[in-house]
């Protein structure tokens, strides 16, 4: 009989995400219809932000959040990832 053990327990991803908060911002945009029409029509995330408050029709893109209070400009979603994730929808 043969053993398996994990030697990587140190893992501090959050489901192969950086962390909580940039995995719930692409969730939300990979789940929500609207959010994912928006994010097929532009080419990074920062676009994808200035499009979102101009079908919102908000300039207070700092009080735009998803449904779980995560904001779509906290300073520790990893934009790199994002820009990532719009580009392969």
């Amino acid at each position: 009989m043969t053993s398996t053990y994990q030697t990587q327990l140190t893992d501090t991803t959050y489901n192969g995400w950086t962390n909580y908060e940039t995995w719930n911002v692409s969730l939300w945009i990979g789940n929500d219809e609207g959010l994912y029409h928006i994010a097929r029509l532009c080419d990074t995330y920062e676009e994808f932000l200035n499009e979102l408050c101009e079908s919102l029709q908000s300039s207070l893109l700092k009080d735009l959040s998803t449904p779980d209070g995560v904001s779509y400009k906290d300073a520790q979603l990893n934009i790199v990832e994002l820009d990532e994730m719009i580009a392969e929808l």
